[in-house]
């Protein structure tokens, strides 16, 4: 009992989701034994869902890499392949194996509607009491899995918060290769096709999007309206950026995206798919809206709010330029759009 509370007790003691996943599924291995633990989360769209596998274990030993969370969407396996999955997410009751080197599967789905499952491959079938055990297990990684919810979402939108975003950009800054001076260097006369080249071996860009007039939204129709776009459009964003992009509401109406991209090139035809797809959808008495994006590579040893003044000024370009487009922030430096000014290296972060 004292080694069960002891391993509890570490499971919540975890902030990052990867590690606490990870952590569930040792946890469980060391308590029963199984040859196999396997956590799949259910991703993608209705029309075409797939399952990401967030944590595996066999014997004991981790199989997860960050591969698969990268892959594109079409490269994971189809749900429908796995019709026990299906059923049990369907029905919220796990499915208990009765003989040896079959998997019982169990949901665990989240309150903001993530959907996922564990399987356990054991030599005997399950007993009643290591049944309970595991739902009690399970019970409080769900608890705590939603508390983290409950304080890294933003409450309208269910979009990542402001707070949650440091942590998750500072990774990426330690992901990202060291670029040669020539990308970061400010000077006008770097022509655009050296740019795009020399950022070429980014990894990570960081985007800013803002709902064009958006106070004429609230004057005009109020408040409750002005919410139901946000809340629209954040789904748009979901439905527009892969699974492994991380999407947050910096406050009022603007948004961040942190994308993982080889090339400029596809960071903006993410955010143009984003911004014709806004265009293009009606939203409800307010009718069509737009929004103006300005996005940035986010360099090695980056500070979050460097990257972001950077995407801020193409953003304010954007406005100040008709509105309802999508600028880079490098592209438009070596074009001597914007003006030379350093960056803020030793400025106070406000959050």
């Amino acid at each position: 009992m004292t080694s069960i509370v002891g391993q509890l007790a570490d499971l919540t003691s975890l902030r990052d989701r990867q590690s606490l996943v990870i952590a569930l599924a040792t946890t469980l291995h060391d308590l029963l034994q199984p040859s196999q633990v396997l956590i799949v989360r259910r991703v993608g769209p209705p029309d075409n869902e797939r399952w990401l596998t967030s944590a595996s274990l066999i014997n004991g030993l981790a199989q997860t890499s960050d591969a698969s969370a990268w892959a594109d969407l079409d490269e994971l396996p189809s749900a429908d392949q796995f019709p026990v999955r299906q059923q049990v997410l369907a029905q919220r009751l796990p499915i208990v194996a009765q003989s040896a080197n079959q998997a019982s599967v169990f949901p665990l789905i989240s309150a903001t509607g993530t959907a996922a499952v564990l399987e356990l491959w054991c030599a005997q079938p399950l007993a009643a009491d290591q049944l309970r055990l595991i739902d009690g297990v399970l019970r409080l990684f769900l608890n705590f899995q939603d508390l983290l919810d409950y304080g890294e979402r933003d409450a309208l939108t269910e979009l990542l918060n402001r707070k949650t975003f440091d942590g998750a950009f500072l990774k990426a800054t330690v992901a990202v290769e060291p670029l040669a001076d020539s990308v970061l260097d400010n000077d006008r006369r770097q022509t655009t096709a050296d740019a795009e080249v020399s950022a070429a071996g980014a990894s990570y860009w960081l985007a800013m999007l803002d709902i064009d007039h958006f106070k004429r939204v609230n004057d005009n129709f109020g408040h409750l309206i002005g919410d139901e776009v946000l809340l629209l459009l954040a789904r748009l964003m979901r439905q527009t950026f892969r699974i492994h992009d991380q999407l947050y509401r910096f406050g009022g109406e603007e948004f961040l995206v942190l994308m993982r991209c080889p090339q400029a090139e596809q960071a903006r035809n993410a955010l143009e798919r984003l911004r014709t797809g806004t265009e293009s959808h009606r939203f409800p008495q307010v009718g069509q809206i737009t929004v103006s994006i300005g996005f940035t590579l986010v360099r090695h040893g980056d500070s979050p709010s460097n990257a972001i003044e950077r995407a801020d000024k193409a953003v304010y370009y954007a406005k100040e330029h008709g509105r309802n487009q999508v600028c880079g922030f490098e592209e438009l430096m070596a074009q001597g759009k914007l003006a030379v000014e350093p960056d803020n290296v030793g400025d106070i972060e406000l959050f």
